[in-house]
């Protein structure tokens, strides 16, 4: 029998070695994606009460006098390396859209791309496993969905939704004089950048996971029972980036040139996160989002760059940002409070401006 030493096992990139980008950091950047947008046709069918004009978070057609479909579907590469976690985070960010626009969540199918062949089906199962309970927390089960052989891992849901067509809320109803609300810390693509490079321990991140695998249900049943303006969830393009979304559709839909000023020192980061950033640690994605904004956002003096950067940050399963009426905002307060959701940053508000659009950052 031979002394030799049993050859020692292979050891398996990391899932978040497999991707040159992670989570929602991944997007394509709003100016390249609204160039390709505009290559679809303009819809005309009256039954669709939201399409893609507005940048919103998601579809909305109307089936009946009281019946609305909200659809939507997000897919992204691996933002941490445990794929359950993995799994988890992309059904909460999946599912937040149609929380974001007031809807009931009613079924998922998911899409995965997954290296079969390096990586074998026993971590696609915890990535399975991780999106199921958290659909289940939502009430709802993967009915299906559809799967390639990829090099790059790549997970998300596609979701439907439901709601009646008057109770929507979308990014477009934002006014003058309203309130901004918060409902989750920033930083999130910060943080999983730092571990993704090796610059911080992967067991700081917990705070950041449970952020993100956190669902937005609760944040969309206060904001249902008090009623407020507008919503959307603060993902890949940034706070700054969903922001000027709110700012352009509402200014469209009202004939009002809207624009917003936003406190920083109002709101929540992770912890870690503006440390990281001024060590200039940022995904790609988030540079893009801050030079895509920059030209609509003035800067007080005070503000550093890397809390620019830190702004414009690419989230993943996000928050809730809400514009409420000022004389709405205890009672909503109040009920975000009651529904146990941690964070209700009021962040600034939305002011009459020159340029539709505009934010200035105090």
């Amino acid at each position: 029998m031979s002394d030799a030493a049993s050859p020692s096992p292979v050891s398996l990139p990391r899932l978040t070695e497999l991707s040159a980008t992670a989570g929602c950091a991944a997007k394509i950047g709003q100016a390249d994606l609204r160039r390709a947008l505009a290559q679809l046709p303009v819809m005309a069918d009256p039954r669709l009460i939201v399409g893609h004009a507005t940048s919103d978070d998601a579809a909305v057609y109307q089936l009946s006098d009281d019946v609305a479909l909200v659809e939507t579907v997000d897919i992204f590469t691996p933002i941490v390396d445990d794929p359950y976690d993995y799994g988890r985070i992309a059904a909460a960010n999946a599912l937040s859209d149609i929380y974001a626009m007031g809807a009931r969540p009613i079924s998922a199918l998911s899409f995965v791309a997954w290296p079969m062949a390096e990586r074998g089906p026993e971590e696609l199962g915890e990535i399975l496993r991780g999106a199921s309970d958290v659909c289940r927390l939502a009430d709802i089960v993967i009915a299906g969905g559809h799967s390639i052989v990829d090099k790059e891992p790549k997970f998300g849901l596609f979701v439907t939704g439901l709601s009646h067509p008057k109770a929507i809320v979308t990014n477009a109803g934002g006014r003058p004089g309203d309130l901004l609300v918060l409902t989750k810390p920033l930083g999130t693509g910060v943080l999983t950048t730092a571990v993704k490079r090796g610059v911080m321990p992967p067991e700081e991140l917990r705070q950041a996971i449970e952020s993100m695998v956190t669902l937005n249900r609760a944040a969309c049943a206060a904001m249902l029972a008090v009623g407020v303006h507008a919503c959307t969830d603060v993902t890949g393009f940034g706070l700054l980036g969903h922001l000027g979304n709110v700012l352009r559709a509402s200014s469209q839909a009202s004939g009002r040139a809207v624009g917003a000023r936003l406190h920083v020192d109002e709101v929540q980061w992770l912890d870690r996160a503006v440390d990281m950033a001024a060590d200039n640690i940022c995904p790609g994605g988030s540079r893009r989002n801050l030079e895509y904004a920059a030209p609509s956002v003035n800067f007080s003096a005070s503000i550093a760059e890397h809390m620019k950067l830190l702004l414009a940050d690419a989230q993943t399963s996000g928050g809730l940002l809400m514009a409420v009426a000022p004389q709405k905002l205890d009672a909503l307060l109040l009920e975000l409070s009651q529904r146990d959701v941690l964070v209700r940053a009021v962040i600034g508000e939305l002011l009459e401006v020159d340029d539709p659009g505009a934010i200035a950052v105090v």
